[in-house]
């Protein structure tokens, strides 16, 4: 039996998480890789800005270094922060939940639009984009201009999302991009609001590292 896919919350929001363990139930199949959630409590409460992003780095690598038992790990945060340390201090495979969500929404559509948290967030995006060489795909991605708590809670933010999403598609998005793990919880219904297919990134990368594992 292979371990666990480790899904950490680099953030110290315990609501986040719970977000993520909820939308990931589905995944949790019999005889299927058991899926872990976790909180790094050390972190900031969201992580909205470059420096948020930079302070989680070493206590994620460090955490990713501990758990040998771990059968793949996955970040879910969509800066995939620290991706590179942390694939530096394990031989497990590594998943970023913007890489994973990038690459997910290009197997749907042609061009892919995402929903950011906050503008600050956009040019972070845009450089991994940009290392992706992804940018000719990207009809746009606009910022809701919220917090991460707010995001993973309920009307107020899922009207943000709707009326962003509609823009998106406007821009000519043929699938959208949750841009930060909080907004886990509002998949479904936007999705069916909006009439495109709507990536969780987390669920996107616990795909990919459920099929590296099943495939052995």
């Amino acid at each position: 039996m292979t371990g666990p896919i480790v899904v950490i919350n680099p953030n110290s929001n315990v609501m986040v998480t719970e977000g993520l363990d909820a939308v990931l139930e589905l995944f949790r199949l019999p005889g299927g890789p058991v899926i872990e959630c976790l909180t790094l409590a050390g972190g900031p409460f969201g992580i909205e800005s470059q420096l948020d992003s930079d302070s989680v780095i070493l206590p994620l690598a460090q955490l990713i270094e501990s758990r040998r038992d771990a059968g793949a790990f996955v970040i879910a945060c969509y800066s995939d922060p620290g991706i590179d340390t942390c694939r530096s201090v394990t031989r497990r495979p590594v998943f970023g939940i913007q890489e994973s969500g990038v690459l997910s929404a290009m197997a749907r559509a042609d061009q892919f639009g995402v929903l950011a948290i906050t503008e600050g967030s956009i040019a972070r995006h845009r450089r991994f984009m940009a290392r992706m060489g992804v940018l000719g795909r990207l009809a746009g991605e606009i910022a809701l201009n919220i917090s991460v708590a707010e995001s993973a809670r309920g009307d107020d933010a899922f009207a943000k999302l709707v009326e962003v999403g509609q823009e998106l598609k406007t821009r000519g998005a043929g699938v959208v991009i949750l841009g930060c793990a909080g907004m886990a919880r509002h998949r479904a219904g936007l999705e069916t609001e909006l009439g495109v297919p709507v990536i969780d990134p987390t669920q996107a990368a616990v795909a990919m590292a459920m099929g590296t594992l099943l495939a052995g």
